[in-house]
């Protein structure tokens, strides 16, 4: 076991709700500044479910940080060079390769579940408490302390992270109110499956011959991506689509092999073999409803703060949901560790003041890439096939999330009672952060 890198204990005891990828990064990086963690999670076991997900450069970088990790993610992770775009006939147009992100950090794609299970056994190593099977029915918070109500017991420090999710609990304590999803109007059919039965297949074997792969079908309100893993041994394909069905309380339903078939109609017989060839079982329909962006990720005393998509729920089409909410984790630790015990609640208006512009700019991008994508001009594509592409920007991809904590902590804290909140601050700047004028949505396993 490798030597892990902490900073002297700080006294500051943090508890984490949730043990997604926001709640596991902000407990790792809790612990690597001196802050003692405790994590809670309302499953029993964790176990290695899930299909395909994305980890920018900007989070790259978190990953490389914890001893370890990325040497034993290495042989699990996606590593095709390129994005291959197609019409929904089949037409090729365009490729998209990543040349100029290597200079910018580590990308890290693969199997959802693998990935975490790699990254929760790092923050076991590093010696975080993690309480599985607990049941979070309350939180509560005065000027001194927070907490929360865990399988009847009532559990205190000096902060508490709410990264649950949408349906945190944490939430109304912030708001105030619980507010509830609404349909989006779109819907994300998703698989993850062995590929031996593609590369059985004349017309699909390419995608699978002993290397991985990363193809995109985009056609009028509908857009198909395909990656293969692990040198072409296992295959992920995510479908978005149009959908009118309304949300009660369940987002994810199994999906149906001939529903995705009607979505097809018309298109390219290489997106249909590839959707028979996949196991009903392995096939998920998940509605992406929307939530109004929220005020605040802070509570009234500011001992509850909201990370991750308890505070901002991104569409998968910014592939920056997780890699988001691991920067929330990376700021906040680093605040408590600036502000120290006696200041918990500075540290918490700062971790506030420094995520709430740069994160709501990143949610734009999932829609913006939608309907760049759903709305697509083919007669432009055609003249510039390009303009398919993914917009990689550096702002948001050549991101250091601790470096820059660390570079702006200091004014931050300094101008804290002299700015304005973070909500009114940002539309200011850009025009665009409102709770009538965006709608973001969400896609529950982002």
């Amino acid at each position: 076991m490798p030597d892990f890198a902490r900073l002297p204990p700080t006294g500051i005891k943090v508890l984490i709700v949730g043990a997604g990828f926001g709640g596991i990064c902000a407990a790792i990086e809790c612990n690597r500044k001196g802050h003692t963690a405790i994590l809670l999670d309302k499953m029993p076991e964790v176990k290695s479910l899930g299909d395909i997900i994305s980890f920018s450069s900007n989070s790259g970088r978190i990953f490389e940080r914890w001893e370890g990790v990325v040497e034993t993610l290495d042989p699990i992770i996606h590593r095709s060079d390129g994005l291959d775009f197609f019409d929904w006939t089949g037409n090729f147009i365009t490729r998209q390769t990543w040349n100029v992100e290597q200079n910018w950090g580590r990308r890290i794609n693969g199997h959802r579940g693998e990935i975490h299970q790699v990254v929760l056994q790092h923050a076991r190593d590093r010696g975080v408490e993690i309480r599985l099977g607990q049941n979070i029915t309350d939180y509560f918070e005065n000027d001194h302390e927070a907490g929360v109500i865990a399988n009847g017991e009532r559990l205190v420090a000096d902060i508490v992270l709410s990264a649950e999710g949408v349906r945190s609990r944490g939430r109304k304590i912030v708001l105030g109110f619980e507010d509830k999803p609404k349909p989006s109007g779109y819907a994300v059919y998703r698989a993850w499956m062995s590929s031996e039965e593609l590369a059985k297949n004349d017309l699909t074997k390419h995608l699978v011959n002993g290397k991985d792969t990363h193809s995109g079908w985009i056609g009028p309100d509908v857009h198909f991506l395909v990656a293969s893993i692990k040198n072409g041994k296992e295959v992920s394909w995510v479908l978005t689509h149009k959908d009118e069905g309304d949300i009660d309380e369940d987002w994810q339903f199994p999906g149906k092999i001939e529903d995705v078939q009607r979505c097809l109609e018309g298109w390219a017989p290489i997106c249909h073999e590839i959707v028979k060839s996949t196991p009903p079982d392995r096939l998920v329909d998940y509605k992406l409803v929307f939530r109004d962006p929220l005020p605040t990720f802070i509570s009234p005393k500011t001992r509850i703060a909201l990370i991750g998509d308890s505070a901002h729920p991104f569409l998968p089409t910014s592939i920056q949901g997780a890699s988001q909410a691991m920067e929330d984790g990376v700021t906040m630790a680093i605040c408590l560790e600036k502000s120290g015990k006696d200041n918990v609640q500075q540290a918490v208006r700062a971790y506030e003041k420094i995520r709430y512009e740069r994160v709501h700019r990143a949610q734009m991008t999932g829609v913006t890439t939608r309907e760049q994508w759903h709305k697509a001009d083919w007669d432009a594509i055609r003249a510039n096939p390009e303009s398919l592409h993914l917009k990689r920007e550096p702002w948001l991809l050549d991101f250091d999330a601790e470096t820059h904590a660390y570079n702006v902590i200091d004014d931050v804290v300094r101008n804290l009672d002299k700015t304005p909140s973070p909500a009114a601050d940002s539309v200011q700047k850009t025009g665009a952060v409102t709770t009538n004028e965006i709608l973001t949505e969400i896609d529950p396993i982002a």
